[in-house]
C-alpha cells in the first residue's frame, strides 16, 4: 500500500508521465547502462571502489529507464523507476534496490569500509540485472507494452 502511495504521490508530482513509447530514447539509455558498467570496471580495475559502486547502480538505473522509454512512461524518481520495476512488470528488484542503497552509502557517507570483493560482486549483480533485462525486452512486443502502458494508466492515471 506504502508503495503505490508512493506512486501515487509521483504521479500527482508529474515526476512520473506517461510520454510517447520512445525506441530512440530507450536505447540512448541501453547505451548510457552499457558505458557505465564499463566505467564501473575500469574503476574498479583503478581500485576506485565507491566511484565503481555507483557506476554500477547507473548501470542498472539506465537499464531500467530503457525499458521504462519503451512502455512510454517517464520517471524522474530513482525510488519511483525501482518501485515500478516490481509493481508494474513484476520484475525482482531486490538487487537494484541494495545497489542503489550501496551507492548512496559510498557517494555522501564516509564512515564505511569497502572491499574489492563487494565491489566486484556489485559489478557482477549489475551485469546479472541487465542481462535479466534484456531477456525481458526481447520478449516484449508491442501488445505485451500497451498493456503495461494501460496497466499504469488504469491504476494511477
Amino acid at each position: 500500500m506504502r508503495k503505490i502511495n508512493f506512486i501515487q504521490k509521483l504521479v500527482k508530482e508529474e515526476k512520473i508521465t506517461l510520454v510517447e513509447k520512445s525506441k530512440e530514447i530507450s536505447e540512448s539509455y541501453n547505451i548510457k547502462s552499457k558505458n557505465s558498467l564499463k566505467a564501473a570496471k575500469l574503476l574498479y580495475k583503478q581500485e576506485l571502489l565507491e566511484e565503481a559502486t555507483s557506476m554500477s547502480y547507473y548501470a542498472m538505473y539506465h537499464k531500467v529507464n530503457s525499458l521504462l522509454y519503451l512502455i512510454g512512461i517517464k520517471c524522474e524518481n530513482h525510488a519511483g523507476a525501482i518501485i515500478l520495476l516490481k509493481e508494474l512488470f513484476e520484475i525482482d528488484n531486490k538487487d537494484i534496490s541494495f545497489a542503489k542503497a550501496e551507492r548512496v552509502d559510498k557517494q555522501y557517507y564516509t564512515d564505511f569500509v569497502i572491499t574489492k570483493a563487494e565491489v566486484k560482486k556489485s559489478i557482477e549483480s549489475s551485469e546479472g540485472f541487465i542481462e535479466k533485462l534484456d531477456m525481458f525486452i526481447d520478449f516484449l512486443n508491442e501488445e505485451k507494452r500497451n498493456r503495461y502502458r494501460n496497466d499504469l494508466s488504469e491504476k494511477y492515471f
